[in-house]
């Protein structure tokens, strides 16, 4: 388990959204998924009720389908994360397979409202945004987080791919953070490593 402040971007790096002068770097911190549960949730195995939305990503010139899931849960009355919703973000490019030049997603931007810091470790510290890394072959990380105005950039720790041949695509890890704002149906933005951005339908709390 590892926390991390990610640093601005250089301004070349930086989605034509982003910038340099307003970019917020989030506190991040990667844990496993039991611990993420456990701080909103208050049962004995710490099970949540959430909402799974799914919105199909256009990759160009693969076969198959590459999608962002968009988890939220409300968080149980008497846990660390109450009075909040959880919102979690998958990349999932396991059923698609790319061409000879394949095309991958270098990161993530979503509309939200202000996000609410919270103790993920179960110690004082506190973070903006969690990350469920499992160290599981094929996964990707988020090497960042941030925040410039109204929107919140993921930047993923290597491109995320389709696959290729009998290889099979990857996904990111689950990542998120926590609001007091109920969800709201929003067109989040990936960035592809050739510039290009396509809108995705997803789910985040409102402004």
């Amino acid at each position: 388990m590892s926390a991390r402040v990610i640093l601005a971007v250089s301004a070349l790096m930086l989605t034509p959204w982003t910038s340099a002068a307003t970019a917020e770097p989030l506190i991040t911190i990667d844990l496993s998924s039991p611990a993420v549960r456990c701080v909103f949730a208050t049962n004995k195995h710490c099970n949540l009720d959430g909402t799974d939305t799914v919105g199909a990503i256009p990759l160009p010139g693969i076969a198959g389908s590459a999608v962002l899931h968009s988890l939220t849960f409300p968080a149980a009355p008497d846990s660390p994360a109450a009075r909040t919703t959880g919102y979690e973000f998958r990349l999932d490019l396991s059923q698609a397979t790319g061409g000879p030049a394949k095309t991958c997603i270098t990161r993530l931007t979503v509309e939200t409202g202000p996000i609410r810091k919270l103790p993920y470790t179960g110690r004082d510290a506190l973070f903006d945004v969690f990350v469920q890394n499992t160290h599981v072959s094929g996964m990707v990380g988020v090497a960042s987080a941030e925040r410039s105005g109204p929107s919140v950039t993921f930047t993923f720790a290597k491109p995320v791919c389709p696959g290729a041949g009998s290889d099979k695509g990857e996904t990111s890890y689950f990542f998120g953070f926590a609001a007091a704002a109920k969800p709201r149906e929003i067109r989040a933005r990936v960035e592809l490593d050739s510039g290009e951005t396509l809108d995705v339908a997803a789910r985040a709390p409102a402004p």
